[in-house]
């Protein structure tokens, strides 16, 4: 009974388990397990100098030592407990703050509305990048105010795709009925509205978190980021890129950054392929 479970829930998503999906799933279970679980199996201290400065890759230090003599593979690693947690706040607090202002501007309308788009409207004008950088230097440098900026970069985008989603999911015939019902404008908000919203709103969080890795990598690299000694992959590029020739301070950053972005879009093209019905066969 429990094999035929299984054989039954492995069919229903087997569109979804996609070559691409499990090797992002893979790479991101990785590195999450990493972030879990350094400190049990940590090479060597992040922070202290354990070799002579600016030694090349070695059977001793896989990714060579940096110019304070640091193993670069051990802050490397150590780099997961601050980009993904901080990746996930932001996404997470970005996809609450828009999607219930979204929802809200498009179940009210009139001046609510108004006021919302046109606070969204004038958010997207700037550039993202330039935007974070304005913010997180008016707040000053630091991991805290980084995420923060990074919240007022993206709520605006899921505001605007929840208001989208919620002016067409209004007018369906199920909240039609539930409209006649009588029920209260709370519960047909939060209840027959709201839930079928979600899925284009996750698929575009999904493929954010990478984005999010990667722009809190690029206010590290200009120093809105993390602070020194903190070992975040943006600032570990900012500091190679201070020695360019010892290549090895900048690689093990460089590509934990395109693997987790990787990661993320292989398992947000799944999520768009499997619940996307223009792609079904």
């Amino acid at each position: 009974m429990r094999f035929l479970r299984i054989r039954s829930l492995l069919k229903k998503y087997d569109h979804l388990l996609t070559i691409p999906v499990i090797i992002g799933a893979l790479i991101i279970l990785f590195w999450v397990i990493t972030a879990l679980s350094i400190d049990l199996w940590q090479p060597y201290d992040p922070l202290e100098m354990v070799s002579r400065r600016l030694q090349p890759p070695s059977t001793k230090h896989l990714l060579g030592t940096d110019a304070l003599g640091r193993d670069v593979f051990s802050r490397t690693l150590h780099g997961a407990r601050h980009s993904i947690p901080i990746a996930m706040m932001v996404v997470i607090s970005a996809v609450t703050i828009g999607s219930l202002l979204g929802a809200v501007a498009g179940y009210s309308g009139k001046w609510i509305d108004g006021f919302v788009m046109r606070l969204v409207d004038v958010t997207l004008a700037f550039p993202p990048i330039l935007l974070a950088m304005a913010v997180a230097a008016a707040l000053g440098p630091g991991l805290r105010n980084a995420s923060i900026a990074m919240v007022v970069v993206w709520w605006p985008v899921y505001a605007r795709l929840m208001r989208a989603q919620t002016l067409e999911v209004r007018e369906r015939d199920h909240v039609e009925a539930a409209i006649a019902s009588g029920v209260s404008r709370t519960r047909l908000l939060f209840v027959h509205i709201l839930p079928v919203c979600w899925t284009p709103v996750l698929i575009n969080a999904t493929m954010d978190f990478g984005q999010a890795v990667l722009l809190l990598a690029s206010l590290s690299f200009i120093g809105l980021g993390a602070t020194p000694p903190t070992p975040e992959w943006g600032a570990m590029i900012s500091e190679g890129a201070k020695f360019f020739y010892y290549w090895w301070i900048a690689l093990g950053p460089g590509v934990s950054i395109l693997l987790v972005v990787l990661g993320f879009n292989f398992i947000g093209d799944g999520l768009r392929d499997y619940f996307d019905p223009r792609t079904s066969d």
